[in-house]
């Protein structure tokens, strides 16, 4: 039961991260690349949109972080500032046990990540360090020339350019759409993600009903190259076995290493070990340090450093992207972590 239990989790994050590929490449294409202009129109916002999308509970905010830096709308100083805003799953908890100092919490995260999102970009360009280009440039232009650009104009909204896609149906047509399709129906009925209609599980439903909705109106080259040979042949496989294998180890990993004695035993490295444990890229074994600040066994500064380094599963999806980009951000993150948390602890924080 664990084992399928795992498996779906990771098929969760996996369908909300081939969707908001699916979204942020439609929407781009779109607005004739408008958002990556805005996006990067300047740092400071992309900073800014990126710790905010961190700073929000969950993961949802750092999946689509990873997206807009796989699609070259955020430069690494951004993911690195986005990951540090993170709190992942952890924020719903830590909302319900202690909110207000939660709040403080997510703002300093927020403020935190701005500043190293700059600092970040300003130590790669000294250190010479060369992240991944983005694999957005590899797409093929073929979308946006011609009579295949349908994104042009208000045509895109027309009832004629679903009729014409399904006469005749193509197989790839066919078979997103039983994909997303049935996604929706399980979810309406429960069956995966969560069982109360709570923010996430209206979240996926409207995902799921944009993408049936972008996979009925874009044109069929659009469909093969940009959907098809791009986001599911090079990236969707890929983000599955990551996430369910990182899942898999973890799992097995807290079955047969009892982390809580562990840091219980060893207070004095408590604020090294939270930071540490922080690498692993699952939400579980952060809770162990959110539990015991609230019952006053830690200060505020062995929380705070465990958040800073810790993502959640935001980092899953990027590993199949770019193992040397995962390892650097995690790098920075720690580096940074240490030295915001052992100053806070020398306050007396």
């Amino acid at each position: 039961m664990e084992i399928l239990s795992i498996f779906k989790h990771a098929v969760m994050i996996s369908f909300f991260v081939f969707v908001m590929m699916l979204l942020v490449d439609f929407l781009d294409m779109v607005t004739q690349r408008r958002i990556s202009s805005v996006m990067q129109g300047g740092r400071w916002r992309q900073y800014t949109l990126a710790s905010f999308l961190g700073s929000t509970p969950g993961c949802l905010g750092a999946f689509m972080n990873v997206t807009l830096y796989v699609h070259g709308m955020i430069s690494f100083g951004a993911i690195v500032g986005g990951m540090i805003a993170t709190s992942g799953d952890e924020a719903f908890v830590m909302l319900a046990e202690f909110p207000g100092t939660a709040m403080a919490l997510f703002g300093l995260l927020f403020v935190s990540g701005i500043l190293f999102a700059w600092v970040t970009d300003k130590l790669i360009g000294i250190f010479h360090i060369v992240p991944c280009e983005s694999c957005s440039k590899t797409v093929c232009e073929l979308c946006l020339s011609g009579t295949n650009k349908i994104e042009e104009g208000n045509g895109i909204f027309s009832i004629r350019n679903i009729s014409k896609n399904f006469h005749p149906l193509s197989f790839t047509r066919f078979l997103l759409l039983l994909v997303f399709g049935s996604c929706l129906i399980l979810l309406l009925l429960g069956t995966i993600g969560t069982t109360d209609w709570n923010w996430k599980r209206i979240t996926f439903v409207i995902l799921s009903v944009c993408s049936l909705y972008v996979t009925m109106i874009v044109s069929e080259p659009y469909l093969l190259v940009h959907i098809w040979d791009h986001i599911i042949k090079k990236h969707l496989f890929r983000v599955f076995l990551w996430t369910f294998g990182a899942l898999l180890f973890v799992h097995l990993g807290l079955a047969f290493w009892n982390l809580e004695s562990f840091v219980r035993d060893h207070m004095m490295w408590v604020l090294l070990i939270g930071a540490l444990i922080g690498i692993v890229p699952e939400s579980g074994p952060h809770l162990i340090f959110v539990m015991m600040y609230a019952q006053g066994m830690v200060p505020f500064s062995v929380l705070f450093t465990a958040s800073f380094v810790q993502d959640g599963h935001g980092m899953l999806p990027l590993l199949s992207y770019s193992i040397k980009d995962s390892v650097l951000i995690k790098a920075f993150n720690l580096f940074f972590g240490l030295v915001v948390g052992v100053a806070l602890f020398s306050l007396g924080l």
